[in-house]
């Protein structure tokens, strides 16, 4: 065969190779966030991440059946999405539940079988008659079988609210002259043991992040070949609350991946040319 061939097909393959270990890592465009603009009004509420932090799972809340119940009845073997709201939340609480649940629906993990889901009040006066009502209409939202299983909507009194939302760093407000609750948005996963593993910002959640997310919060226990290529890719940052490219680990990615396939296709090649030779 015609070494200058051989030479092009290898270029080819190398440049094809290249693109597609940078295409497997598609970066992400970080927002920061600046407290020194914030109105008045929102000054002391936030979010204060508290990363590796123990959530006490000895307190007690009511779930939607009115029952007493442990947080850590929902912790042990899987990882948790924990939302904070209250259900009387005129606007902002339930756009935080459309983002979880426009985020889970195109997971291959269901809610009650890879990953819990816990969705807390943090206004005492709620209570589970109203959180039943909520859980409703977003299993429903959700419509994944078995899904009632896996996510819970609690009550609690203040001092049970007031220990969740300390350990998680979550700081919001209740203002008398509007009946409502100033706060921030986002939502938080838990490893199985529960400790805080990772805090998304917002409304809007990707659901790329959120599926890596509960991939590192259960140990990799759950996800798949490709999940583990981009848990290398992708670094979470804690500043943004969001995955970004970690531009070293594609590099070394794409190297390796150039290598594999020009070591194959030159192997390939070689086998040809004596296989033709022989004929």
């Amino acid at each position: 065969m015609n070494p200058l061939r051989i030479t092009h097909h290898v270029l080819l393959f190398a440049l094809l190779a290249l693109r597609f270990s940078l295409f497997v890592c598609v970066p992400v465009q970080a927002q920061g966030q600046n407290s020194a603009t914030q109105p008045e009004a929102l000054r002391g509420i936030g979010i204060d991440q508290k990363l590796e932090e123990q959530l006490p799972l000895d307190l007690v809340f009511y779930d939607e059946n009115g029952q007493a119940v442990q947080l850590q009845n929902y912790f042990g073997e899987k990882p948790v999405i924990l939302s904070l709201v209250y259900y009387e939340c005129p606007m902002l609480c339930n756009q935080v539940l459309n983002g979880v649940v426009r985020s889970l629906r195109p997971l291959s993990f269901d809610v009650g079988k890879e990953f819990t889901a816990i969705t807390v009040s943090f206004d005492p006066r709620e209570k589970p008659e109203l959180a039943a009502k909520k859980k409703a209409s977003y299993i429903k939202e959700y419509s994944r079988a078995g899904a009632e299983q896996g996510w819970h909507f609690l009550t609690g009194d203040s001092a049970a609210i007031a220990s969740l939302t300390n350990s998680v760093g979550f700081r919001y407000r209740y203002e008398a002259s509007t009946d409502q609750f100033v706060h921030a948005s986002g939502i938080f996963v838990i490893t199985p043991q529960g400790r805080i593993s990772r805090y998304f910002y917002g409304i809007e959640y990707s659901p790329r992040d959120l599926r890596l997310a509960l991939i590192e919060a259960s140990d990799n226990k759950i996800g798949s070949p490709v999940d583990q290529i981009l848990l290398y890719c992708f670094h979470y940052n804690p500043v943004t609350g969001k995955y970004g490219v970690a531009i070293m680990n594609v590099l070394r990615l794409a190297g390796i991946t150039t290598v594999a396939v020009l070591g194959t296709f030159v192997i390939v090649m070689f086998r040809r040319d004596r296989q033709s030779m022989k004929v």
